[in-house]
């Protein structure tokens, strides 16, 4: 095991500040809020998710637009009424955060499901995320998007 010795103890000021962020974070996702999303992505990224041509949302991103147009790029692709989301851990230590779950829809274009579990692991810095690296059942979701 190897000890970070630069990590900070849980509830210091700068996990309490991460988990603002991130709370923030997911509260504007879910609510498809582009805007809110833009301010909280720093001006440069370090976005990591798998690289589909099968999936229309799923691309290389760097700038704080292009990350927040993710989630409106999903929501035109899926079927809003069956998309669901929920956390199963949300865990902080300083700068970082990963957030675990379990994710399903339909994509709009196929009627197909998807579904699966996700890990997403942020990095918060003046208070702006910059790491996006989300974990997903890509294959599910590829199959989805096919005809």
């Amino acid at each position: 095991m190897t000890v970070n010795p630069t990590a900070s103890t849980p509830g210091t000021t700068t996990d309490t500040a991460t988990r603002a962020v991130v709370q923030q974070f997911l509260a504007a996702r879910m609510a498809g809020d582009t805007g809110r999303l833009t301010e909280l992505f720093a001006d440069e990224v370090d976005w990591l998710l798998a690289e589909n041509p099968a999936v229309p949302w799923i691309r290389p991103r760097t700038t704080a637009a292009e990350c927040a147009a993710q989630a409106e790029e999903l929501a035109a692709h899926t079927v809003p009424e069956d998309t669901r989301a929920s956390v199963d851990a949300f865990l902080v230590d300083g700068i970082d955060a990963v957030v675990t779950g379990h994710v399903s829809g339909t994509v709009r274009a196929t009627g197909k499901t998807f579904e699966g579990p996700f890990a997403l692991r942020l990095t918060v810095e003046n208070d702006r995320i910059t790491r996006h690296h989300l974990y997903e059942n890509s294959l599910s979701v590829a199959e989805a998007c096919g005809v």
